[in-house]
């Protein structure tokens, strides 16, 4: 069992950052993948980011390719996704998720993950 809980979400003004931070409590934290998933109003979860247990694998949708980092720091049980140059196509709800083993047909799916956060709202303005 893995609790999530994401953080780090706020008003910013295009072309700005953000750092969402996922902090996990529970077991083997280390042993789980951990993905970003965002929803937009209106819109279905759409998959951003997400990087593998050790850390040494990552993936990005192609859209925030190059503007977003997603990293893990294992001994204090929480990933981040450092967002930069943010538009306000990248408003939305962000949501942290884990599943274990590395299968990114799933991971990119943006819904087959065993253990999600509450979400936090991220809005760009123009």
């Amino acid at each position: 069992q893995v609790q999530l809980v994401a953080s780090g979400g706020g008003l910013v003004q295009a072309g700005g950052s953000l750092r969402l931070s996922c902090a996990a409590s529970g077991r083997a934290f280390g042993s789980y993948a951990i993905g970003w998933v965002r929803q937009a109003p209106g819109k279905e979860h759409e998959f951003v980011a997400a990087i593998s247990w050790s850390g040494a694998l990552t993936h990005y949708v192609d859209s925030v390719n190059g503007r977003f980092t997603i990293s893990r720091d294992n001994a204090k049980n929480t990933v981040y996704l450092q967002m930069n140059s943010l538009n306000p196509e990248d408003t939305a709800v962000y949501y942290c998720a884990a599943r274990v083993g590395w299968d990114l047909v799933r991971i990119v799916s943006g819904n087959e993950y065993s253990y999600w956060g509450q979400g936090t709202q991220v809005t760009v303005s123009s």
